[in-house]
């Protein structure tokens, strides 16, 4: 259990690690953050001040709906006066809010308003739009703008003495002209361009007012294609699947032409939807109309030919024996005045039935016959309804077409109706007839003068029956006009939201933000995974578990390849005390050989074994450094030794001279000495296999206390591994943003078969002012188990130095 715990809390030690370099990874890179948030906010700023802002503009309208009670008043109230067949309606809400959203309609608004005419000030950054505020009014018909081939772009030049100069662009054409004063025209190859000031801005196209130019473009459009675009922009939704009000909504950048264009919407939808109520109506009244002008010639005429004959004849009373056969004939004269009534307004509908085709048939005038008026009443609802669908489709519509089929069938079926009604008419007269001639048979000797009057009089009374009947229609017709009422109700006004939908300034500036920070967080992952080379601890403990004794900064130039001085406490002096205190934690007793390589050569191994010499020499021990890189000595060179033959190359050529005498002293410590490489010889490897390597270090572990040998680098030449035999200890040196990760495969492989003994990392060149290894007081993570004292259960016992 305390082996799991101690396991576990080594995993979340890790894992807290790793979290915490991640994060120094990116915040050591602050600047790259505030001026990427500081950048991407401008733009924000910068896109928000650009970018018109878009408003909602919205009503809630209350739409008839029959079933949902909608129209349900004026409806019952016709019903009750016997005039509901004169209106007909079988609109619904899905079927409303389809006409209000239709192009067709929007077209209408559009060209209404003339919203295909935009205004903007040129003279404004950004530019602004001038809705009913433009002191120049620009028009052009919608007719001659349906037909434009593409915006037609009318430049206005106002000039302080009152001259306007225009120019009108359509495509590549061109044209140009000045105008004193207004109202004005250009008459163009597009159509006749108008001009002329706004009455609400008048005051701006004074001399006196004018100050300077001003510079007004107007775009005309074409109102279908800016139909499309209100359209889309249109929202209408039902409040609730209860009632009828709806919420119509605008999505505009202006919120005084959302209003106008909403209150235009709907008032050409209630003029539509009356037209369509009132269609039938107006059929009827035009029928009456003309009936009663007939009627009323025939009815004047007769009412003369009556007045003529009584004058003419001199009749004053009749005979009681006529009077009456009179009066059971007038019984049959009054039935068949009624039969001829009805014969007389079938044969009328007869022939208003030849007329076109798709026209709505007078309604109620009379006919006694029920099945008559009811197939009239639902043919001109099909009518209307058909009439109504193709203000939003067109003939090819599935529905138009099963609506033209039934209607056709139904106005056969009214022809079959009315034939054979007019038939049963017809033998319902014969039978009239013959009962009146019955008693015509017993009234044969009164005086010709008396069947003269009957016969005039049975003419006027039908006359005078029909044209009553006609006028009572008219004004039940009347009153069904007047009491026609909106489609539609406004119950809240078209009113804009108080803030715009778009853009949203607190997302955009949110969005900027994250931008800002995400930016230069991929700009340093993607530079993360293309960096090849190391770049300090982090990498190295990534790559290996070989344990790190130090990390090195990068020296001075001017200070040259010695770094450690005594009686210093310098950065480097103090980075090399410790190197030199993990080194003597790693050697083991009596063992006191060190070898110091690289991968390749420019990684610093002679500037870390120099000054790692200088720095055990100043403990007052006895430090030799051996330049055993003999294929290209360099001690000569840190050292300022001028004899370059003399080296350990001489002994191992002749391992029978003393070896004694070729070490020399230092001037830089009395403890240091240098063994320099000496002549380059023509076979180093084999110099290296033999025993006087051997015999060299012996004498010279017996004389002093350390031993450092400076070798080639192993990454180039096999020199080191023949070294490595007589080595207590190896330093491989690599080099931050120098040594390439890939190299560490070979550090590794090195470890595991043991071609160099006790292995161990230093980390050369680490440039501190790039503030990108952790080292946050200038060197080592002190206070903290290096990979070595992981393995060997040593750590330091001292804090963090902070030197400024």
């Amino acid at each position: 259990m305390v082996e799991e715990r101690k396991e576990r809390t080594g995993a979340q030690s890790e894992e807290q690690i790793n979290i915490q370099e991640i994060l120094f990874r990116y915040l050591i890179h602050w600047p790259w953050f505030v001026v990427s948030v500081i950048v991407c906010v401008a733009v924000a700023w910068g896109y928000l001040r650009l970018t018109t802002p878009i408003y909602n503009v919205s009503a809630t309208v209350l739409i008839k709906d029959e079933k949902k009670g909608g129209g349900a008043n004026m409806s019952s109230e016709l019903e009750k006066m016997g005039m509901n067949g004169f209106v007909s309606s079988s609109g619904n809400i899905e079927n409303e809010i389809e006409v209000l959203t239709s192009r067709t309609l929007a077209r209408e608004v559009v060209s209404s308003l003339g919203l295909f005419v935009t205004y903007m000030d040129e003279d404004r950054f950004p530019k602004r739009e001038l809705y009913r505020t433009s002191p120049v009014l620009v028009s052009l018909t919608p007719q001659e703008a349906d037909k434009l081939p593409q915006t037609m772009e009318v430049g206005m030049s106002l000039q302080p003495s009152g001259v306007m100069d225009v120019q009108i662009k359509v495509g590549e054409k061109e044209y140009r002209k000045s105008f004193e004063k207004l109202p004005a025209v250009l008459p163009t190859d597009e159509g006749t361009v108008a001009f002329w000031a706004n009455n609400d801005t008048l005051s701006s196209l004074r001399p006196e007012s004018v100050t300077k130019e001003r510079h007004i473009t107007a775009y005309i459009n074409r109102p279908f294609s800016v139909a499309k675009g209100y359209a889309g922009s249109l929202s209408i939704t039902p409040t609730s699947k209860a009632t009828s009000v709806v919420t119509v909504s605008l999505m505009n950048s202006n919120t005084r032409r959302g209003k106008d264009y909403i209150d235009k919407l709907l008032e050409m939808y209630n003029i539509n939807a009356n037209n369509d109520k009132n269609e039938v109506a107006q059929r009827t009244a035009e029928f009456i109309d003309e009936r009663i002008g007939i009627i009323s010639k025939e009815l004047g005429s007769t009412e003369r030919d009556l007045e003529n004959f009584k004058r003419s004849a001199g009749i004053t009373d009749l005979t009681s024996e006529a009077q009456i056969a009179l009066t059971g004939n007038a019984e049959y004269e009054k039935k068949r005045v009624e039969n001829q009534t009805q014969i007389n307004l079938v044969m009328d509908l007869q022939r208003y039935l030849q007329g076109t085709e798709y026209e709505v048939l007078p309604a109620n005038v009379g006919l006694q016959d029920a099945g008559v008026a009811g197939a009239i009443d639902r043919y001109n609802e099909m009518v209307s309804e058909r009439n109504r669908l193709l203000r939003t489709s067109t003939e090819s519509n599935p529905a138009i077409v099963n609506l033209n089929a039934s209607i056709r069938a139904m106005r056969g079926n009214i022809q079959t109706t009315l034939d054979a009604t007019l038939k049963g008419l017809e033998i319902t007269r014969a039978d009239l007839a013959r009962e009146a001639s019955r008693y015509s048979r017993r009234i044969s000797d009164a005086p010709t003068q008396e069947r003269q009057f009957v016969s005039i009089a049975r003419q006027q009374e039908i006359k005078s029956g029909l044209y009553l009947m006609l006028l009572q229609k008219r004004e039940e017709n009347a009153i069904v006009l007047a009491a026609i009422a909106n489609n539609a109700k406004i119950i809240d006004e078209a009113q804009a939201d108080g803030a715009p939908i778009s853009p949203k300034r607190s997302t955009i500036y949110l969005a900027a933000l994250i931008f800002g920070i995400s930016i230069p967080i991929g700009i340093i992952y993607l530079v993360g995974l293309t960096k090849f080379k190391i770049e300090g601890r982090a990498d190295v403990e990534k790559l290996t578990s070989l344990p790190v004794i130090g990390d090195i900064p990068l020296a001075d130039e001017k200070t040259g390849s010695i770094a450690v001085f005594e009686n210093q406490n310098n950065l480097m002096s103090e980075t090399f005390r410790n190197v030199r205190t993990n080194l003597q934690f790693m050697l083991e007793n009596d063992k006191n050989v060190i070898l110091v390589t690289s991968t390749i050569s420019g990684e610093g191994k002679s500037f870390i074994s120099t000054n790692l010499a200088i720095s055990l020499s100043l403990l007052g021990k006895k430090v030799v450094i051996v330049g055993l890189d003999i294929r290209k000595p360099g001690l000569n060179k840190v050292f300022n030794i001028p004899k370059k033959e003399h080296g350990i190359t001489q002994f191992l050529t002749n391992p029978t001279i003393n070896l004694m005498d070729l070490v020399q002293p230092s001037d830089i410590n009395r403890n240091l000495y240098i063994l320099p490489g000496g002549t380059v010889p023509p076979n180093p490897t084999e110099l290296l296999a033999r025993d006087g390597l051997e015999k060299a270090v012996e004498t010279l572990k017996k004389n002093f206390d350390y031993v450092i040998l400076d070798t080639a680098p192993v990454g180039m030449v096999t020199d080191t591994l023949l070294i490595g035999r007589v080595a207590d200890l190896s330093v491989y040196v690599c080099r931050a943003d120098y040594t390439r990760k890939a190299e560490f495969t070979l550090i590794n492989e090195l470890a595991e078969n043991s071609k160099l003994p006790n292995l161990c990392i230093a980390i050369n060149g680490l440039d501190l002012q790039k503030k990108k290894y952790g080292y946050y007081y200038g060197y080592g993570k002190y206070g903290k188990y290096y990979g070595y004292g992981k393995r060997y259960g040593y750590g330091y016992g001292y804090g963090e130095h902070k030197v400024k």
